[in-house]
């Protein structure tokens, strides 16, 4: 039995969800998201709850079980309050800044790196050391913070590079004479 997936998924206030055939479709102030469940688990709507049940007991179905039911519960997260993830630059140098919709990040290369923000996800650089990834879908919020850190993961010795905030970088020691 999946413990995630007996769970009901609460639609906050201001959302609502309709079912038609495996889609599901959330819509809330936000905006909108749509998912398209498998076959393996059915999909419902009793007022302001979503509920989601395996077809059968194979072991595929156990799994779209939790699955689904985590995926409606982020669109539902998603379309009322959206998601966030926020970066910090440390080094010598190492800045950001926004100039229409490319993000300009100073990382110690010869040139600037010029990251065009794809739709559907808004970047802002408060100041020039913190960047700032917010939207409605996780997993682009979550992919789009991962292409920008790429470009200078935070190294070991001295912690220079862009990392997310409250991340810990394990340090290393280094030569001894």
């Amino acid at each position: 039995m999946s413990r995630i997936g007996k769970k009901p998924v609460e639609l906050p206030s201001g959302v609502s969800a309709s079912v038609s055939g495996q889609t599901i479709e959330v819509k809330g102030p936000k905006g909108t998201r749509s998912f398209k469940a498998t076959d393996d688990v059915s999909i419902t709507v009793d007022g302001q709850a979503v509920t989601v049940e395996p077809r059968g007991k194979s072991k595929r179905a156990r799994q779209q079980w939790g699955m689904s039911r985590t995926m409606v519960a982020n669109l539902a997260t998603g379309v009322s309050e959206g998601f966030k993830k926020e970066l910090e630059l440390s080094g010598v140098g190492y800045r950001a800044q926004m100039q229409g919709n490319v993000l300009k990040l100073s990382l110690g290369y010869s040139h600037d790196v010029n990251f065009e923000v794809p739709e559907g996800v808004t970047v802002t650089a408060a100041k020039p050391t913190e960047i700032t990834v917010e939207g409605i879908d996780q997993q682009l919020v979550g992919q789009v913070a991962a292409n920008i850190r790429e470009w200078r993961k935070p190294e070991p010795y001295k912690g220079k590079g862009i990392k997310y905030k409250g991340e810990y970088i394990f340090r290393k020691e280094g030569k001894k004479k």
